[in-house]
C-alpha cells in the first residue's frame, strides 16, 4: 500500500517477528473478527444525547459501540470504519489539524509507535486515566504493545493473537499416525524440521501448506536491530531457505494467502496450481479447476483470530481441525484503542475505552459475541482456560492462546521490523523465483537497508 509522503514515516510500524509472507509483502489486514470494509459512519439519534466518535480499521467496535448503548442509552455512540489504507493518514490529518474528533482511535500493531510519536494518543498513565493500575488484568505483551518508547500508555487492545498452526487432525492421523497437539507441534519444531515434515506429506499425496507464506509470523525470533546493528540471525537464514525450498520443492499448492485458492484449501480438496498460476485471476484458476486435478492442504499458521477465518471457510472439514505451537512465538494485528489527544470528551472516551478492554462482562460477553475471538483480560481467559472447543477436536482454545501470548517476548520488536522485513521478504522471491543468486538477493537488501535506515549499521556477512 503506498501512502502520502506527508505520513510516510507512518509505514515504518513494528511488528513481533517480521511479517514478510515468505517472499510476497501482500499481508491482509485482519484484525481479529473484523475485516475492515469501504469507509462507513454508523448513527443514531442524537436529540438530547452525549456524543463520542470513534474512528477504527476494524468493524469490531460498531459491535461494542452498540453494546455500550444498551448500557448508556443517553450516549450516541457514532463509529466511522475506515480502511487500513487510509487510516493512519485520515487520523494524523484531523488530529494534527486540531479537530476535536474523533474522541476515540485505534491502531493496529505496526502503525502504533509512529502514531504515538506523532502525539495522536493521550497519555493514559496521568489522572484521571491512572492506567498503570491494571497492568496485571491484561496479557503482558499486549499491555506493552500499547506503551510508547518512553513507557507511557497510549492503548489497550481488548484482544490477544498469538500464532499458531492449524493442522487438519485426518490427514495427521494417516500420516503420522496421531493427531495430538504435542506430539504435531514437533512436526513445527524448527524450520528444517517442517522442510522433513512437507516431504512425508508430499510422499503421502499431500501439501503441507496453502502457500509458503504460513510461517510469516514465525519468521525469526530475535530483533532485526541490536544496539543500532542490523541483526540477522540464523533463524532469518533458515527461514529463507524454508520458504524457497517449499516453493522449489512443489511442497505448497501455490495458493498466495488470502487469495480465492486459499480460502478453498480449508474446506477439503482444492484443485492443484502451478508456480505460475495467477491465483488473483479468474480465468486463470477455472482453467486450473478444469484439469481436475485436486490436492489437501494439511496446516495454515494464523494468529488466533484465525479461528474466527477457518470458522467461517472450512465447511465441510468443520470438526476436522486441531491447533498447535509453531517453531517460535509471534503474533499478529491486534486493535489497540486509545484517545484522541484532542478530544473534548476525554472522560467519556475513557469509559468507553475501559467498557471495551478492562470490563469482564464486556469480554465474556464478546468472546459469545464473535464467536471465538481471544479476549486479553487475563481473569476471563483463566474464567475460560476449561472451555472445550469441539470444531478443534475439543481442544481447550482459550488456555493455549493464553500460553503462547505468555511466550511473547516484545522486547524484540522494533520499529524498524515491517521494512527491513519487508526487503528480507523481497529476497527471499527473487532467490526462489530465480530472478537473482541467493548471494546477489542478500547483497541488495543489505543495501536497501542501509539507504533506508542510515543511522543503522549493516556488517555484510
Amino acid at each position: 500500500m503506498k501512502w502520502k509522503k506527508m505520513v510516510a514515516s507512518l509505514l515504518i510500524g513494528l511488528m513481533v517477528i517480521s511479517t514478510v509472507a515468505c517472499g510476497s509483502t501482500n499481508a491482509k489486514s485482519d484484525s481479529g473478527s473484523a475485516k475492515s470494509t469501504e469507509s462507513s459512519v454508523k448513527k443514531g439519534d442524537t436529540s438530547g444525547k452525549k456524543k463520542l466518535v470513534v474512528w477504527t480499521l476494524a468493524k469490531d467496535l460498531n459491535q461494542f459501540g452498540d453494546k455500550y448503548k444498551e448500557k448508556h442509552p443517553d450516549v450516541d455512540v457514532q463509529t466511522v470504519v475506515i480502511e487500513p489504507a487510509d487510516y493512519p493518514t485520515k487520523v494524523k490529518t484531523a488530529i494534527l489539524g486540531g479537530a476535536k474528533e474523533p474522541d476515540i482511535i485505534v491502531g493496529e500493531p505496526q502503525m502504533l509507535q509512529d502514531m504515538y510519536d506523532a502525539g495522536l494518543f493521550e497519555d493514559l498513565n496521568k489522572a484521571p486515566y491512572n492506567a498503570q493500575s491494571y497492568k496485571d488484568k491484561i496479557v503482558n505483551y499486549v499491555w506493552d504493545v500499547g506503551q510508547d518508547s518512553k513507557g507511557i500508555q497510549r492503548a489497550i487492545s481488548y484482544q490477544i493473537t498469538p500464532a499458531g498452526i492449524y493442522y487438519r487432525r485426518d490427514i495427521a492421523q494417516k500420516v503420522f499416525g496421531t493427531d495430538d497437539p504435542t506430539e504435531i507441534s514437533k512436526l513445527f519444531a524448527d524450520y528444517k524440521t517442517i522442510l522433513t515434515t512437507a516431504q512425508k506429506l508430499n510422499d503421502a499425496g499431500y501439501k503441507i501448506f496453502a502457500s509458503d507464506g504460513e510461517m510469516n509470523y514465525f519468521s525469526g525470533d530475535s530483533a532485526w536491530v541490536k544496539g543500532g546493528k542490523l541483526n540477522v540471525d540464523q533463524a532469518r537464514y533458515d527461514y529463507m531457505d524454508l520458504c524457497v525450498n517449499l516453493y522449489k520443492g512443489d511442497y505448497t499448492s501455490y495458493a498466495a494467502q488470502w487469495s480465492t485458492p486459499w480460502y478453498q484449501g480449508m474446506a477439503g480438496p482444492m484443485p492443484i496450481l502451478k508456480s505460475d498460476t495467477n491465483v488473483w485471476d479468474t480465468e486463470s484458476l477455472k482453467k486450473a479447476e478444469a484439469s481436475g486435478q485436486t490436492t489437501e492442504v494439511f496446516a495454515y499458521g494464523l494468529p488466533s483470530w484465525g479461528v474466527l477465518t477457518m470458522r467461517d471457510n472450512v465447511k465441510t472439514t468443520s470438526g476436522k481441525w486441531g491447533v498447535c505451537s509453531g517453531p517460535s512465538n509471534g503474533f499478529g494485528g491486534g486493535t489497540y484503542i486509545g484517545i484522541s489527544s484532542k478530544s473534548e470528551r476525554k472522560a467519556l472516551a475513557w469509559d468507553f475505552l475501559k467498557f471495551c478492554t478492562l470490563d469482564e462482562d464486556t469480554s465474556n460477553w464478546w468472546i459469545k459475541a464473535s464467536q471465538g475471538d481471544t479476549v486479553s483480560l487475563k481473569s476471563v481467559l483463566q474464567a475460560h482456560a476449561d472451555d472445550k472447543n469441539d470444531v478443534y477436536g475439543g481442544e481447550q482454545m482459550y488456555k493455549f492462546w493464553l500460553e503462547q501470548a505468555n511466550g511473547i517476548d516484545y522486547s524484540k520488536v522494533t520499529k524498524y521490523d515491517k521494512a527491513i522485513g519487508d526487503a528480507w521478504g523481497t529476497a527471499i522471491s527473487e532467490i526462489k523465483t530465480g530472478q537473482k543468486s541467493k548471494n546477489d538477493a542478500i547483497s541488495e537488501f543489505y543495501d536497501t537497508v542501509s539507504s533506508t535506515y542510515p543511522d543503522i549499521k549493516v556488517d555484510r556477512k
